[in-house]
């Protein structure tokens, strides 16, 4: 017998129909003999139709009522899934982030999860053999007992922090996709589906395009070591594949150089040319951005021949392209550059795996590729296991068909 969390995202609980899926899949483990709690996010559409509404009734809404309304898409989906296992015989409950409680920070829209109590789905579990139904993206805030959400993707955060609480064996985080790829599909028809990937690497891919799963879900993970599954709610619910496990990187016995080719087509980038070379203005240029919230990845800085100026180019979100763009424009009198120039036409492309660590040019090598094919760099990063590039976004297919055969990605 084993205690497992099952997360089930938007697409899995669309409809009434998928709902009734969704409890097929639940009843194979309650008849297997194991413990179990499903965190459910809302149907496919309705958060965004509830975020609709919110702007519809004032521009600038208060956040904590903001929550009030958007948790509800959860609430919904507990409640039917719960009817739902009833109806196969099977004891349920659903259960509101308040009600467990999940205990999160005062960040309304983007709470951060400060504690959980599972004590007592645990004693439900051990009593009534009872399955408990958990609305996900969702807690409370302790000192004003206001509802709060965890933000975008926040269901599988959710679902990793119940895991941890409830000292489960494993969390199985159910999505349209059949596990975690080499890359996407999409592009390359030959990416392969990955058995295991380290939690480092995941963690990489997530931030760096990847949309399997939420960023916050795998740092939680790989801090509590939750073994995590990524498995599709369209399998067939009495055979379902294994998936991808989420795991550390010791229980990886083969690692690959190079484990997936991860891009992001939403950046922009920003050029500052002929700004003061002297202390201090850098963090003109990007404290002001970080007070904004918005997020600084590449980071270029050349200096010219009479080594009086330098030019910066780095790259943010392509949504706070404008908000960045004006800051520094404010900002002008004390950067003292010249021109400064912009694009939205460009697009991350990024290798990553654990295997980097103990393997030399692994990304001298890409650069050799892409400029073979007239793929024109014009920004890198480099971490232990990862490399990016940023490149011009009608090249993005070429690129990551190219990084992934170069690193046999396409091979069995």
């Amino acid at each position: 017998m084993a205690r497992l969390v099952m997360k089930f995202g938007g697409t899995s609980v669309a409809n009434i129909e998928r709902i009734r899926n969704v409890a097929r899949h639940v009843k194979r483990e309650v008849d297997a003999g194991n413990e179990v709690a499903v965190v459910v996010s809302a149907m496919s559409g309705k958060t965004n139709e509830l975020v609709a509404w919110c702007r519809d009734a004032s521009a600038l809404h208060d956040a904590r009522e903001y929550d009030a309304v958007v948790a509800s898409g959860e609430q919904v989906t507990s409640g039917l899934l719960a009817i739902a296992l009833q109806d196969m015989g099977i004891q349920a409950r659903s259960w509101q982030g308040w009600q467990i409680p999940i205990l999160t920070s005062d960040a309304h829209g983007s709470a951060r999860i400060e504690g959980i109590d599972g004590s007592e789905i645990v004693r439900r579990f051990k009593e009534r053999q009872e399955v408990a139904v958990i609305a996900g993206f969702q807690g409370m805030h302790k000192e004003t007992g206001r509802i709060s959400t965890l933000g975008r993707g926040g269901s599988d955060t959710s679902a990793v922090a119940i895991a941890a609480a409830i000292h489960a064996d494993r969390c199985d985080i159910y999505t349209d996709v059949d596990g975690v790829y080499t890359t996407d599909p999409r592009v390359v028809p030959k990416a392969r589906r990955l058995d295991r990937v380290a939690f480092e690497e995941m963690l990489e891919m997530a931030s760096l395009g990847a949309k399997v799963l939420q960023v916050r879900s795998v740092e939680m993970a790989m801090v509590h070591k939750v073994k995590t599954y990524v498995r599709s709610s369209f399998d067939d619910p009495a055979h379902p594949n294994e998936g991808t496990l989420i795991c550390d990187e010791e229980d990886i016995v083969e690692q690959q150089v190079v484990t997936g080719i991860a891009f992001a087509r939403d950046e922009a980038q920003l050029t500052l040319r002929g700004v003061a070379d002297k202390p201090g203005v850098a963090a003109a240029i990007f404290v002001p951005l970080a007070d904004a919230n918005i997020n600084v990845d590449m980071i270029i800085q050349v200096i010219s021949d009479d080594a009086k100026t330098t030019d910066i180019t780095f790259t943010v979100p392509e949504a706070d392209y404008n908000r960045a763009k004006t800051l520094i424009e404010s900002a002008r009198d004390k950067i003292h550059y010249q021109s400064l120039q912009g694009a939205t036409d460009v697009v991350k492309v990024s290798a990553i795996g654990i295997g980097m660590r103990s393997h030399a040019g692994v990304a001298a090598k890409a650069f050799k590729a892409l400029a073979e094919k007239g793929i024109n760099i014009r920004a890198i990063t480099t971490s232990e296991i990862k490399f990016s590039v940023l490149i011009d976004a009608e090249y993005t297919e070429l690129a990551v068909r190219t990084l992934h055969a170069l690193y046999g990605l396409d091979k069995a």
